[in-house]
């Protein structure tokens, strides 16, 4: 079993920052994907960011450019730092691990651009 607690949600002025993070606990022996989704009210859950095992990471077109996703491993912990923030980007924000071929996922964090 894998835990994930997220933190770094808010609310922030359009062209503002924020960055999340997201600690993985547990039982972890191989990582097959990381990465970062978002669900808009009445929207359907999207691929922020994300990175398969031994590859690169991957942006949604509509983030590319403004938002960065990193890892740091001795602490089992990725970010996603977001920057030049607009209002569509408002949504809850779900880091997903899958391990082992398992998905797991946070319990999300709620992000708010203000115009």
């Amino acid at each position: 079993q894998v835990q994930l607690v997220e933190s770094g949600g808010g609310l922030v002025q359009a062209g503002g920052s924020l960055r999340l993070s997201c600690a993985a606990s547990g039982t972890i022996e191989s990582i097959n994907f990381m990465g970062w989704y978002r669900q808009a009210l009445g929207k359907q859950r999207e691929l922020v960011a994300g990175i398969p095992s031994g590859g690169t990471t991957n942006y949604a077109d509509s983030v590319k450019g403004r938002f960065t996703m990193s890892r740091d491993n001795a602490k089992n912990t990725i970010y996603l730092q977001m920057n030049s923030l607009k209002p569509e980007d408002t949504a809850v924000y779900y880091c997903h691990v899958q391990e082992r071929w398992r998905d797991y996922w946070g319990q999300g964090t709620q992000v708010t651009v203000s115009s």
